[in-house]
């Protein structure tokens, strides 16, 4: 599959920790295995995660602020993942960026990118500060990443304000982390309520997945290879998506009655 057009997408979110980093890892190494070139760039220059996620943390030499300061190449920075080839990743330059970098400075690292890659992840930092307002100045669309919760929804929403003043536009959203029984109990926010909150359209719907906590730490991505874990299969429909197939997105509601049937007709097998 190749991209149709080129895509710069912020992945961004108001509450930290709500997995936005976990998914632009998984959704990079997603399009990778779709044969689309990929650039993945960590601008959270204050606590830099992307390369740990990736597994290429020992591989990195150069950084984003080596080449703003013609200290190397750009081919240089990028770190080629050696599983898939399409993916390549910028790391975050040092904390102390924050002092000095700029707007154009994020602007002038994308458009180097862009003639080598199909598609640009800028991996934002949490919230509406300097480093957030960085990176959005380089982006030409978005994807929000929430969980079902309100004060993660409530600060999705402030970020959500200030991309459309900027006129970035697609926004679309990610609903990560979901517990489709605590929903059914109204334990937690619908999807409705956070779709209808947020004025978005819904492009991934995430399932809670232990998996992805032991990938996390094992530095290998679930979209890497074959793996069949619910949020594996997720990251990989939010890929699709964006590449334009039409691919439905699953009923928390259908998933939970159907894990109460399978129970239930568990119990009601005889055992001889």
């Amino acid at each position: 599959m190749t991209a149709p057009s080129q895509h710069t997408i912020l992945i961004c979110s108001g509450k930290g920790g709500v997995g936005k980093t976990t998914l632009t890892a998984n959704l990079g190494i997603a399009l990778a295995s779709q044969g689309v070139r990929t650039a993945v760039l960590d601008a959270d220059f204050g606590l830099r995660n992307l390369d740990l996620l990736l597994g290429l943390e020992n591989r990195i030499v150069y950084t984003a602020q080596e080449v703003l300061a013609g200290s190397c190449r750009l081919e240089q920075a990028m770190v080629k993942h050696k599983q898939e080839p399409n993916l390549s990743l910028l790391p975050a330059g040092n904390p102390r960026m924050l002092d000095w970098l700029k707007p154009e400075d994020m602007q002038k690292i994308v458009e180097m990118i862009k003639p080598h890659f199909d598609v640009i992840l800028i991996d934002a930092p949490a919230g509406i500060e300097d480093g957030f307002k960085n990176a959005a100045a380089a982006a030409e669309e978005a994807i929000i990443v929430t969980t079902p919760e309100v004060s993660a929804v409530r600060d999705a929403d402030r970020v959500i304000g200030l991309l459309n003043t900027r006129g970035i536009n697609p926004i679309q959203l990610v609903l990560n982390r979901v517990r489709p029984k605590m929903m059914a109990n109204q334990e937690m926010l619908g999807i409705s309520d956070v779709t209808d909150i947020l004025a978005l359209p819904l492009i991934g719907l995430v399932l809670e997945d232990e998996q992805v906590i032991v990938s996390t730490n094992r530095g290998e991505p679930l979209t890497l290879g074959n793996g069949k874990s619910p949020a594996a299969i997720a990251y990989r429909n939010v890929a699709k998506r964006l590449m334009g197939e039409q691919i439905p997105l699953p009923d928390p509601n259908q998933l939970h009655k159907g894990l109460r049937a399978k129970v239930r007709q568990l119990m009601q097998t005889k055992i001889f």
